[in-house]
């Protein structure tokens, strides 16, 4: 994958304004829920920092996959949820609420653990000791991608709350149409390489969105998390921020390596796949669910007077 003006502009001014669009969704009220769901967000954020980073691992050893490529799946495991994570839990019937508080813990929690992440990562795969690194200058850019347009969008929402909900979904639709027109460029400028591209980490990217989605849902279940909680754990560890982890690996001041960003690039196609199979299935179980619910609630309200008749 190769830098171009798409990459190193146009993708961080996207991020940018999906990064303020989450902003504009969030109040202080929303990491202080934690406290009324210590459970739902303790487990799911320990699935998120420690779990997942050690199945991406075992995912990494287990394709032997070239060093780059293996700090690239690494940074894209250690990158927190975002909006798309929301829509999808949405479209589920999960606790978007919850979701919208693992994206904003996570995002903090990114500044740290994700460089962390990456640096054992580049110590481990490659020699030539190019890291991510926490000097202040990184970590400085870091806080600035991931966290300067968040509160920005959180001071708007502060102080200008109706403008924030009349503008809320149309910076939401802008982000997405953003997104997509900067892949779509991307790998209409890669198209000769997109075969090589899946051949090489496809199958790795799937795996890791399809374990993430399991164990983000599978592992609150037996915490004994409710499912609509567990539905959104499911989407928030299962789908990643691959906008952030592409920025950081093509950013010439931070990875500046163009392939390390292709495992976030594949797995920003290939992560559509289980993620909208998994949202049509808990659609359509949390609907079936609903009506069979209503239906006996009709059925024992009709039928409870004329047993109080017959008595």
């Amino acid at each position: 994958m190769t830098s171009s003006i798409v990459t190193t502009v146009f993708l961080p001014a996207s991020l940018a304004v999906i990064m303020f669009g989450l902003g504009l969704a969030l109040t202080v009220g929303d990491f202080a829920r934690v406290a009324r769901h210590p459970k739902a967000a303790g487990v799911a954020l320990v699935c998120q920092i420690l779990v997942l980073p050690m199945i991406c691992l075992g995912l990494v050893l287990l394709f032997d996959l070239e060093p780059a490529l293996a700090v690239g799946m690494m940074l894209l495991a250690a990158s927190p949820g975002g909006t798309t994570a929301n829509i999808f839990s949405h479209l589920a019937r999960g606790d978007v609420a919850l979701n919208i508080t693992l994206t904003a813990i996570n995002s903090v929690l990114a500044v740290l653990t994700l460089p962390i992440v990456v640096n054992l990562a580049v110590s481990g795969f490659m020699d030539d000791g190019d890291s991510l690194g926490l000097q202040a200058g990184k970590f400085a850019q870091v806080v600035a991608i991931v966290l300067v347009p968040v509160a920005i969008g959180m001071y708007v929402r502060h102080r200008f709350t109706d403008f924030a909900d009349r503008m809320y979904r149309p910076v939401k639709i802008a982000s997405i149409v953003v997104l997509v027109g900067v892949i779509a460029v991307a790998i209409f400028q890669e198209r000769a390489n997109i075969g090589g591209y899946l051949q090489s980490v496809g199958l790795v990217a799937l795996l890791l969105c399809v374990l993430s989605l399991s164990i983000g849902y599978a592992v609150p279940r037996l915490f004994r998390v409710n499912q609509e909680q567990s539905i959104a754990s499911s989407f928030e560890i299962g789908i990643h921020n691959a906008t952030l982890a592409i920025t950081i690996a093509l950013s010439p001041t931070l990875l500046n390596n163009s392939q390390m960003a292709i495992p976030a690039a594949v797995y920003g196609v290939v992560m559509f796949i289980p993620a909208g199979l998994l949202c049509w299935y808990f659609a359509r179980y949390r609907t079936r669910s609903t009506l069979a619910s209503s239906q006996t609630g009709s059925a024992t309200s009709a039928t409870t007077p004329s047993e109080r008749n017959t008595r």
